[in-house]
């Protein structure tokens, strides 16, 4: 297949190209959306897991490490970066993305397998580490190469829209992650929950992963990999050259998603747990609430995607740092104050808003931060490694916080350190958005 850059097409037929296109981009999406269902469902369901794998006569202790664990998962994406992210740009987008899927729909059934502690003491964290371990290299490896995947398939002009999709298809694994929290917490009563009912979804995972490995597996490699390799730029050490010829643009993708995935960590995932232990709701209304804020942002991303194709990124990132920083408090504030659902709605739409402004931008910005042989590599480790520090451990940051300080809102002190140092970052950005991909 001819190489096709922005939109030229060279020896495709347009028709083809159009069917082609479409092809790739539902194979990715789904997939996509498995994968970060299966390693984003873990967070919704930390208080019953904590009771099973970590139980404890303090349930707040329980609770700190049921998210210990889900920020261990996060050590690992850096590890999958690196490995699976230069597999990507030597081998191709859709050979490192069919062995993310299968990778992701092992270590997801077997999480829900794991016995519980009353059955085999110590060695139940144990291995639900270990799952957690490996389901973290695999995302590791699955957000970047979906991510260059889709803007490689992009036509002219449309980059940050094809890039939001990308994110759209997360934000529905989010979003289903979060009706299996409100389906099960609404049927199951708190000891069937705690006893069983958290392996459900992980078993519904893992039986739901194979449609997406059989469509990546009969996709074809995009367009602009199929140039490169015609012109023999593929390398053999692509992290390597990333690191030492392209860091400040993989330091300006680690920079930017800091407050990307402590927005969405703090005001999507832990808000969930956060409003039962510490605002006295109940897991229906928190999950209800919380599935409000993800639907905002996933009927966002589109829109915004197709306005920082006309505007630019650097406009939207700008306004996603800036209102975290300055909304994070009054927002914690008026949900600690009201403590009434609505209020726990309106906060929670709010960072949902505020999570797609950046959301649906920046995957488009990252791929055009670096050249074709490389991209994989390099977007997918300065990112992964912003979301291993910033944040797989932020729940567990927001909960020690509140615990140390003694304040139920001291959660916003964290969002807005990160939104400063991400804002800095952002105002320096070179807008790459009206030139060609690298």
């Amino acid at each position: 297949m001819s190489a096709v850059t922005a939109g030229e097409t060279v020896g495709v037929d347009e028709v083809q190209l159009a069917k082609l296109r479409r092809r790739a981009v539902l194979s990715c999406l789904v997939g996509n959306l498995f994968e970060l269902y299966d390693f984003g469902v873990y967070g919704y369901f930390a208080a019953p897991i904590g009771r099973a794998i970590f139980p404890s006569a303090d349930p707040v202790a329980s609770v700190l490490s049921s998210f210990a664990t889900l920020g261990v998962g996060f050590l690992m994406r850096p590890v999958g970066a690196l490995v699976i992210g230069s597999y990507g740009d030597r081998a191709g987008r859709k050979a490192a993305l069919v062995v993310t899927v299968a990778l992701m729909a092992t270590a997801t059934g077997l999480t829900g397998l794991v016995p519980s502690y009353a059955s085999i003491g110590i060695f139940a964290p144990i291995m639900l580490v270990m799952c957690r371990l490996l389901q973290g290299f695999s995302t590791g490896g699955e957000w970047g190469g979906a991510a260059s995947f889709m803007v490689e398939y992009a036509p002219a002009g449309r980059r940050g829209l094809f890039g939001s999709l990308q994110q759209v298809s997360t934000g529905l694994g989010q979003l289903l992650s979060i009706s299996m929290a409100l389906i099960l917490s609404s049927v199951l009563d708190p000891q069937s929950l705690g006893e069983w009912g958290w392996r459900v979804p992980f078993i519904v995972g893992f039986l739901l992963a194979p449609v997406g490995y059989y469509l990546r597996s009969r996709v074809s490699e995009t367009p602009i990999f199929e140039r490169a390799i015609e012109k023999r730029e593929v390398v053999q050490s692509p992290m390597r050259l990333a690191l030492t010829q392209h860091w400040r643009a993989v330091l300006t993708g680690f920079g930017v998603t800091i407050i990307w995935t402590a927005g969405t960590f703090i005001f999507l995932t832990f808000m969930l747990t956060y409003a039962q232990q510490t605002l006295g709701m109940s897991a229906s209304a928190a999950s209800l609430s919380t599935s409000i804020g993800a639907v905002v942002n996933v009927l966002c991303l589109p829109i915004v995607g197709t306005l920082s194709d006309r505007f630019g990124r650097k406009p939207f990132l700008a306004a996603s740092a800036l209102g975290f920083l300055l909304l994070a408090y009054p927002l914690f504030h008026f949900a600690v104050t009201e403590r009434s659902f609505g209020a726990l709605v309106l906060v929670q739409a709010t960072g949902g808003f505020l999570y797609a402004l950046i959301n649906g931008s920046a995957s488009a910005m990252l791929c055009e931060l670096f050249p074709t042989h490389v991209r994989y590599s390099a977007l997918s480790f300065g990112y992964n490694g912003a979301v291993m520090i910033f944040g797989g451990f932020a729940p567990f940051i927001a909960t020690w916080l509140i615990r140390a300080t003694g304040s139920p809102s001291a959660p916003s002190f964290y969002v807005m350190a990160c939104a400063f140092v991400s804002l800095l970052v952002i105002l320096r950005l070179k807008d790459r958005a009206h030139l060609p991909l690298p």
